[in-house]
């Protein structure tokens, strides 16, 4: 029996590999950038990887144990959608940095000697030089191994250093276990930044002048002036206001001669624009009969035609050329055409960033961006004191390295998906505060930014991704060297990190690498704050860790009785109860529970799919239905953590429902608006949780002025969200939703009441054109 369910357990499809491996081929064939089409290559052979090892057995992809011969603790390289290619991160070709210190100490250029070096005494010393300098980067956690080594020989510990090279050993051949090292000094534990100065020095780099302008630009400065010439040649030839009444004489011939010579040259030489060739614009046609004139053949009636219909309309157009209403528009035309390109302002600000440290961000970007100075006048040709275009200096400030309130003020952090970029930054500070010892504090820092890097592995079962403490340099640090005060400022810096999040970003779940950064947190401050993921629909397996019952529970203590609880249609009493059966349950099992099948079926029986086939949008709706029990986090922070938004929760439940506003304006003609309907009503369960924080008073003000805010956006969101918000005022009225989710309503059903959810088997309510 046993044998057959292992049997049943699901595995990962190749379908998914086999259609990213053709997409990055065809990138690889047809794309105009060589560097895109270099790195589309680089992908092909990666997939490859990832199918050829699923077909030999060599890669158990939906394992956290993916590579046949990889511990779980080595770095794997994967790729997206969380498949393992079989190679380390840490391994391939020597880094230069490698070659470099290998020749310094002088041994053979491998890693094995290298590894065998750092063990000797002048190898630690280095090392311990390396780690009292904090001038180094790891770029993968491997690379914090060796320092760690070096770091307990120092204080002592010699076993553990021991214990910890028996462990590594064994790959000391195949991955670099050293850091790189670097100039500039460990970064500011308090600042933060989205980009370093390197990485916006090379979105600067590649930039490119605009095509589109630059033919716009060559159009203005070189062919309507030559045009000019061109028109006022043949006005030479009009007797009575008609072109060629007069003989052409012999210097006419002459400066003809000449204007087609230039022509040529300008031709060879300013290739963007192409309408002169056109032998249907006017310049062509002028220049086409200047042709046939000058070689003795006489235009037949047709061109002639053309020739005086181009000369009338070109001088109805803009006036004669010299005359005072001709001269303005060209000078108007000029001036647009000298004002610098956004191409040559990058390269100005270029300058200007080569002279700071690259592998930062900048406390100050205001010098990036300033006016052209006289000298960079003099260098570059750009006009004194031109600003620098509000594009580039977006660019630029990401750059900016500051507090990240600061940033989330400054609009750097345009979202939450870019503040949970961010947060390990400041959380690997906070965690390297267990340390009294400031080299160590500096390794622990830059070891768990390097952690955080690590990419996610596709996980089937229940299965977790590897932990920080399960790799065996932090074990052995974690177990005798910290310091165990950390605690109250673990906790301060998640109250601030969880009220910039859920204040920023009122109509937005938090994503999962930012609950990641807040479940540590969590458990160095030990408040018993089950935070739980957004869990992908199309891998979910229908189980839940026990930690969504717990957060379940924590949002009853807080939600209980509440407009929440009623709208949604939740007894919190029962999954109190469920919650105290499953732990005592799980007391008398060893180990206790890896998931909570109570939760599981309570999910499934809200969402209506009890029995039901497997499909993506069932998954969602169970899925949905955990979010909604739990509030996603939300109740957790409040009551657990402590988080209180300094507007106050009125504030973020009128943001979060001009949110629901936005993004229903966005299913309006939108032909597949599923998983817009699914954010709007998301953002609807925020502003659900946000109102129902608020005293009564202040809840019956904020029904009321909804028409109101309604009003501010297009017709079709306010038809739209009719349903939603009759039933929102039925359930505040004091009544309920039918087992379907809806209420009694208006004769014409154009609000009849609706619970607002975003994922449905059917058609959506919302899709429905509004009348």
């Amino acid at each position: 029996m046993n044998h057959d369910a292992e049997q049943q357990l699901p595995t990962a499809s190749v379908s998914y590999p086999q259609a990213q491996s053709a997409k990055a081929f065809v990138t690889a064939l047809t794309h105009a950038d060589a560097a895109t089409r270099q790195r589309a290559e680089d992908r092909v052979r990666g997939w490859r990887a990832v199918l050829s090892g699923m077909a030999d057995g060599s890669l158990n992809v939906g394992s956290r144990t993916p590579v046949a011969d990889l511990p779980a603790w080595v770095t794997p390289e994967v790729l997206r959608g969380g498949f393992a290619t079989g190679a380390a991160s840490a391994g391939g070709p020597l880094q230069a940095y490698e070659i470099e210190a290998a020749r310094r100490a002088g041994v053979p250029a491998e890693r094995r000697s290298l590894f065998e070096y750092c063990l000797t005494e002048p190898g630690l010393a280095r090392l311990g030089a390396l780690l009292d300098s904090g001038r180094y980067e790891v770029t993968v956690p491997e690379e914090a191994a060796l320092l760690t080594v070096a770091w307990l020989v120092r204080a002592g510990e010699v076993t553990a250093a021991v214990e910890l090279v028996a462990t590594i050993e064994p790959f000391g051949n195949r991955l670099r276990f050293t850091p790189r090292p670097c100039d500039a000094p460990a970064p500011d534990p308090v600042a933060v930044h989205r980009r370093t100065v390197a990485e916006v020095g090379a979105s600067l780099a590649r930039r490119r002048p605009n095509a589109a302008i630059e033919t716009q630009r060559e159009a203005l400065a070189v062919w309507q002036p030559f045009g000019d010439e061109l028109l006022a040649h043949w006005l030479r030839t009009a007797g009575q206001g008609r072109i060629l009444d007069r003989a052409p004489d012999t210097s006419w011939h002459r400066r003809g001669a000449e204007l087609l010579y230039r022509y040529r040259e300008l031709a060879a030489e300013h290739t963007r624009c192409t309408k002169h060739r056109n032998p249907k614009e006017n310049l062509a046609i002028l220049r086409g009969a200047l042709e046939e004139t000058l070689a003795g053949r006489a235009l037949d009636a047709r061109s002639l035609g053309l020739l005086r219909h181009a000369v009338d309309s070109m001088v109805r157009r803009r006036g004669l050329p010299g005359s005072d209403r001709h001269a303005a528009l060209r000078e108007r035309q000029a001036v647009h055409a000298a004002l610098p390109s956004h191409h040559a302002f990058a390269q100005l600000v270029l300058r200007r960033a080569c002279e700071l440290p690259q592998d930062m961000g900048a406390a100050d970007v205001a010098p990036l961006v300033a006016p052209v100075r006289e000298q960079e006048h003099r260098d570059t040709g750009l006009p004194e004191g031109a600003p620098v275009p509000a594009a580039l200096c977006h660019v630029v400030e990401a750059a900016s390295s500051a507090p990240i309130g600061v940033l989330v003020e400054r609009g750097v952090v345009p979202s939450a998906e870019v503040l949970a970029e961010l947060v390990p930054q400041l959380v690997a500070g906070t965690t390297a505060q267990a340390y009294a010892d400031e080299p160590l504090r500096t390794l622990a820092a830059a070891h768990y930014r390097a952690f955080r890097n690590r990419r996610s592995l596709l996980l089937l079962n229940v299965q977790r991704q590897v932990r920080l403490e399960e790799l065996p340099w932090a074990r052995a640090l974690a177990t005798q060297h910290r310091e165990g005060a950390a605690e109250e400022s673990a906790h301060t810096t998640l109250r601030q990190l969880g009220e910039l999040a859920v204040q920023g970003f009122p109509g937005t779940i938090l994503p999962n690498p930012l609950i990641r950064e807040l479940a540590v947190l969590a458990g160095q401050a030990e408040l018993g704050a089950p935070l739980v993921e957004e869990l992908a629909a199309d891998i979910f397996m229908g189980t839940f860790t026990p930690k969504f019952l717990a957060a379940a529970r924590v949002a009853g203590e807080l939600l209980a009785g509440t407009l929440y609880e009623r709208y949604y249609g939740i007894d919190y009493t029962a999954v109190r109860n469920l919650a105290v059966l499953e732990a005592g349950e799980g007391l008398l099992r060893r180990g206790g529970a890896r998931t909570s099948p109570g939760f599981a079926k309570l999910c499934a029986a809200r969402a209506g799919t009890t029995g039901g086939g497997w499909s993506v949008a069932a998954n969602g709706k169970v899925i949905e239905q955990a979010q909604i029990l739990t509030t996603h986090n939300l109740a957790t922070l409040v009551h657990r953590v402590g988080v209180a938004p300094a507007p106050g929760w009125d504030d973020l439940a009128r943001r979060a429902f001009h949110a629901v506003c936005r993004l229903v304006a966005r299913v309006h003609g939108n032909p597949r608006p599923l998983s817009t309907v699914k954010d709007a009503a998301y953002a609807w369960r925020q502003m659900l949780f946000c109102l129902s924080l608020c005293p009564p008073d202040v809840q019956r003000a904020f029904l009321a002025r909804l028409e109101e805010e309604t009003v501010r956006h297009p017709a079709h969101v306010a038809a739209r969200l009719a349903p939603a918000m009759a039933g929102l005022r039925l359930v505040a009225d004091g009544g309920s939703f039918a087992a379907d989710g809806t209420g009694s309503g208006t004769a014409d059903g154009a609000s009849v009441p609706r619970r607002f959810l975003g994922w449905t088997t059917g058609r959506h309510w919302m899709r429905d054109e509004p009348s």
